[in-house]
């Protein structure tokens, strides 16, 4: 998933307490200086995450919190907890999201605004991702705060790094599979947002986007939602052939992957799996996308599968004798 901005590399040195004097000959080794290392390394980086903390809600100094926050947020342990109980922190985050929304439309963000607010949704993102503040996250709806951020179309990179970061904290949000999750998910307008994406953005926004329909497909809860009318199969459908004659293109191993792992799931389905005849691109069932699945013996498992199970729902795709032909084994 896309973590941005980057994580910062701190060496262990930086937080490192001073080392202990040689012991003197003969006397006996001891361990105890070890973990009263560790101890203080521990405490002195909390005090500086629980400064840094305090400093989001002072808006002198929030910018410069944000940007060390969100590149050190990995090496903090239980940021998320000390983000969402600090008093005034969230709303602190919230406050930068919404600040920008004037410039959605027209698009006018600058670089440097885009940037600021994305280190504001990475905390948000860490938040997201930690299994004490997950459900409490969703039940503020605070995912709700980042839906105008993917529902833009301007392809310059400012909106684009944006995009993408909000699509990395919906994607912690389904990493683990829980079905709160997507159920909380599916009462939003997450999917088209998601198909949105899936048709404009870039590589890497697409991929993320794509992951997350897969992970919503994933689930019984989704599964029976995106098959319940033909109006969501088919747009769901749509935007996954579209996707795959682009690949023809200009190939994604990565994004194949989970475009192929989506159809799979959707085969799963009876009323899908019939529909499937009408909608799957040929460059799946006859072998154009081969060569970009040699060293991805799972992916080409699960189109081999895909073809199996629409040959077994009698719909005239490729012959069951003929898989082991078509994948190439």
């Amino acid at each position: 998933m896309a973590n941005l901005p980057p994580s910062l590399s701190i060496g262990a040195a930086s937080f490192a307490a001073p080392s202990p004097p040689p012991p003197s000959p003969g006397a006996s080794s001891s361990s105890s200086s070890a973990p009263g290392a560790a101890a203080a390394a521990k405490d002195r980086k909390m005090a500086s995450a629980e400064q840094l903390v305090l400093d989001l809600c002072d808006p002198e100094l929030r910018e410069n919190a944000l940007l060390d926050l969100s590149k050190k947020r990995e090496i903090f342990q239980d940021l998320a907890p000390l983000l969402w109980h600090s008093y005034g922190t969230i709303a602190a985050l919230l406050q930068e999201i919404v600040s920008i929304y004037p410039s959605l439309s027209p698009p006018t963000l600058s670089p440097g605004a885009s940037n600021r607010v994305c280190n504001a949704l990475a905390l948000l993102q860490c938040v997201a991702s930690h299994s004490d503040t997950r459900i409490p996250f969703l039940t503020a709806h605070i995912p709700l705060y980042l839906y105008p951020f993917l529902n833009t179309t301007s392809k310059t990179r400012p909106f684009e790094y944006l995009r993408l970061t909000s699509l990395g904290v919906i994607g912690a949000l389904v990493k683990v599979d829980d079905s709160e999750v997507i159920g909380f998910l599916l009462q939003t307008e997450i999917i088209p947002l998601c198909l949105r994406t899936m048709e404009m953005g870039s590589e890497l926004s697409k991929t993320v986007a794509t992951f997350i329909v897969q992970k919503i497909l994933l689930d019984d809860v989704g599964l029976r939602y995106i098959c319940a009318t033909a109006e969501r199969f088919f747009a769901v459908a749509s935007v996954l052939s579209q996707m795959v004659q682009a690949l023809a293109e200009q190939p994604s191993p990565r994004l194949l992957k989970h475009i192929i792992r989506c159809y799979l799931r959707l085969s799963e389905n009876s009323r899908a799996c019939t529909a499937l005849n009408s909608c799957l691109p040929t460059a799946l069932k006859d072998g154009t996308l081969n060569n970009f699945l040699q060293d991805d013996h799972v992916t080409r498992r699960w189109l081999q599968q895909l073809l199996h199970n629409m040959t077994m729902a009698g719909m005239g795709g490729a012959p069951h004798g003929g898989l082991d032909h078509i994948m190439g084994m």
